[in-house]
């Protein structure tokens, strides 16, 4: 395991006053990661008490907060998507996991794997590098992986293709199989499907599950689509104005459909969560 709190300075956040409203949520937050810890497979990820701010100038101090006293556990091979308003601090979460978040101002720790892997919303090939090169990219002697991994994500035989040769889909299998490769401990996904379209998409929620759970990567997926966390993690985590406001278990077993009553439910309670009022219901003809 490697923790890095990054040397970062320890500065209070001016005009955090904490509400019952929040302290209630704060409560709740622990109360579930306690139970994490309890369980009996042991964390991948350990965040504690991580605060994020920029120097953007507000009237308040000068800086802007991102995280404010953060905590989340992930345990191995546990899958946990994390949903927010823009500007909630998703983005910022995933770069401190990740260790691409120097130069800025915060505090607390983050504890995770040795070995973690990053998918991008854009799949980030090198256009003069074949495919196989983009997969192997800064390895040596790992070919042979390289190819069982794009036969993985459906793209045996693509090896000498160019990425422009690819579709936007394909290239996106190709940053997996890139992921991949490396044999992640922790893989980080920042909203990797958002560019692809909705069939495509919907096979690569299906690619993604089984990868997931061959390989049995603790996994951070951030998601504006509710829908696709629901689909896909074990656990979903609702980000609001820099604080964990829920922990929701999804407790569906087999192919999620979004027929399903229980489908619904979730949903209905993450969009509550983010803001979003309910649809009115339908209106009834008389025939």
């Amino acid at each position: 395991m490697a923790t890095h709190p990054r040397g970062l300075t320890s500065v209070p956040t001016a005009g955090a006053t904490t509400a019952p409203a929040a302290v209630a949520d704060a409560v709740d937050t622990v109360v579930t990661d306690l139970a994490l810890q309890l369980d009996d497979t042991p964390p991948a990820v350990v965040v504690r008490d991580l605060v994020r701010t920029y120097g953007v100038p507000t009237k308040a101090d000068g800086e802007t907060p991102v995280l404010l006293g953060v905590d989340l556990t992930i345990r191995q091979g546990e899958f946990v998507a994390i949903l927010g308003r823009s500007g909630s601090g998703k983005s910022t979460l995933l770069r401190a996991l990740a260790g691409l978040d120097h130069d800025v101002t915060g505090s607390g720790t983050v504890t995770v794997p040795e070995r973690v892997s990053v998918v991008f919303q854009d799949s980030r090939l090198l256009p003069w590098a074949r495919v196989l090169d983009n997969v192997t990219l800064g390895l040596r002697k790992a070919d042979a992986l390289g190819r069982e991994r794009l036969a993985e994500v459906g793209l045996a035989g693509r090896e000498r293709a160019w990425p422009t040769e690819l579709s936007g889909g394909e290239q996106q299998r190709v940053s997996l199989a890139r992921s991949l490769v490396r044999e992640p401990q922790l893989l980080l996904a920042d909203e990797p499907f958002g560019a692809l379209d909705a069939l495509t998409r919907i096979r690569m929620h299906t690619l993604l599950r089984e990868l997931c759970a061959r390989h049995r990567p603790a996994v951070l997926l951030v998601t504006h689509d509710v829908d696709e966390a629901i689909t896909l993690a074990d656990r979903v985590v609702v980000l609001d104005a820099g604080r964990i406001s829920l922990h929701l278990p999804v407790e569906l077993e087999g192919t999620r459909s979004a027929a399903d009553p229980r489908f619904a439910a979730l949903r209905a309670r993450l969009l509550d969560a983010l803001g979003v009022p309910p649809e009115p219901p339908a209106e009834r003809t008389e025939s």
